[in-house]
């Protein structure tokens, strides 16, 4: 897959309408194994096929390395590793995301891009409130419903700057 550009994935009009809730907007849609994820599109650079990194000694299994991109060295992170998937398959639909989080560009690996939807307020439910101590779901902003589809919405820039993901300094992720 050739690196691509996000706007050619828009889908115009899934969903329209205006109501209360949790803000409207487009979404990155993509996949980590049977789970369909969805980012805001603001947050994405651009979207590349995969290609090995170069490992980082005593990194956390989920960074993967570092590639360097156009003379830019960014840090590529495997989503499906650091969300617990149970498997991370590297094949020929395995993506990375580049996303721009706090004026820092870092990749992050996925499944597969699926497409851009537009989703309103009414489309988007709040995240289930689930006991701190068994699921973290500080980073899920919300579930979007699109037809029969269910997106699982990710505050990508607060995961990627979260402390224990040690890709930001302490002053740049505050």
């Amino acid at each position: 897959m050739e690196a691509s550009n996000v706007p050619a994935l828009r889908q115009q009009g899934a969903v329209t309408a205006k109501s209360h809730g949790p803000a409207s907007g487009e979404y990155l849609t993509f996949r980590l194994g049977s789970e369909e994820y969805g980012i805001d599109i603001l947050k994405v650079q651009e979207i590349r096929s995969y290609e090995q990194p170069t490992r980082i000694a005593n990194a956390p299994d989920f960074i993967k390395g570092v590639v360097n991109l156009r003379g830019v060295i960014v840090p590529i992170v495997d989503l499906r590793l650091k969300l617990g998937c149970p498997t991370a398959e590297y094949n020929s639909f395995t993506v990375v995301i580049v996303l721009n989080v706090k004026n820092r560009v870092v990749g992050a690996v996925v499944d597969s891009v699926s497409d851009v939807l537009e989703l309103n307020r009414e489309a988007i439910r709040p995240a289930p409130e689930l006991s701190a101590a068994s699921v973290d779901t500080s980073f899920i902003t919300g579930i979007g419903a699109v037809g029969e589809r269910m997106l699982i919405l990710m505050d990508i820039e607060g995961l990627m700057s979260s402390a224990d993901m040690g890709l930001m300094d302490a002053a740049i992720a505050a």
